[in-house]
């Protein structure tokens, strides 16, 4: 297996010199910055797997950095690891695109489980091909692009999990529980809104199309029907 390669982006020195060295110890390639515009830098010149971002930073902020990258690379798994633990900041990390979010203090090696689960994820989903035509929209869900005719609009990392979860269970129920711990691992509140998220999210992009249609199945989760 090829080594991971993760982008870190922490303005405090001691912490940010702490993780770098940890994640190296563990087998992982770390590139360190201190700033959000040296680490958008860094992702513009070199090929990252994994991105770990705190939220507060000088020049450019975690939530600023993740929504540029995203821009032109929606599905590079991105962790936000930040003291803040309001839940509307927490909510709107996982709006940009999050996959994680670690809040301050918390343990290594929980950390290094979630970097490797999600990497793990991203992998699994690229290395199955499987193409579903959805009403008018054709999903590719290895290269998470979702195209209607000429249009085509790349998918982030947790949308293109969830719809391939809703294609596999395509007119039967996907239990709210069930996508939540293959996708979040955790069935938690918190994640249960984020998920929320991005079913919206996901309905937006099919409005158009009377034929393709995400239900709530009311206290058990969603349907996927394609007419």
């Amino acid at each position: 297996m090829s080594q991971i390669k993760v982008l870190l982006a922490e303005d405090d020195k001691n912490l940010g010199m702490i993780l770098k060295a940890f994640l190296d110890s563990k087998g992982l390639f770390t590139t360190l910055c201190s700033n959000g515009q040296e680490a958008l830098n860094s992702f513009n010149t070199y090929e990252y797997d994994l991105c770990l971002f705190d939220v507060m930073m000088p020049v450019m902020d975690g939530f600023t950095l993740a929504k540029q990258i995203k821009m032109n690379n929606p599905s590079m798994p991105i962790v936000f690891l930040t003291a803040k633990k309001e839940q509307d900041d927490i909510l709107e990390g996982f709006r940009i695109g999050a996959d994680d979010y670690i809040t301050k203090p918390f343990s290594m090696d929980e950390l290094l489980a979630r970097l490797n689960a999600i990497h793990r994820r991203c992998t699994y989903v690229q290395a199955k091909p499987s193409v579903y035509q959805l009403g008018s929209f054709t999903f590719d869900s290895p290269r998470h692009i979702l195209t209607k005719g000429d249009e085509t609009k790349k998918l982030t990392s947790k949308e293109a999990d969830l719809l391939l979860l809703l294609c596999e269970n395509m007119g039967n129920t996907l239990e709210r529980s069930n996508a939540l711990m293959q996708i979040w691992e955790e069935d938690t509140y918190l994640n249960a809104r984020s998920m929320d998220v991005y079913i919206t999210k996901l309905r937006k992009y099919f409005k158009d199309d009377p034929n393709v249609d995400i239900q709530n199945v009311h206290g058990v989760g969603f349907k996927l029907v394609v007419k």
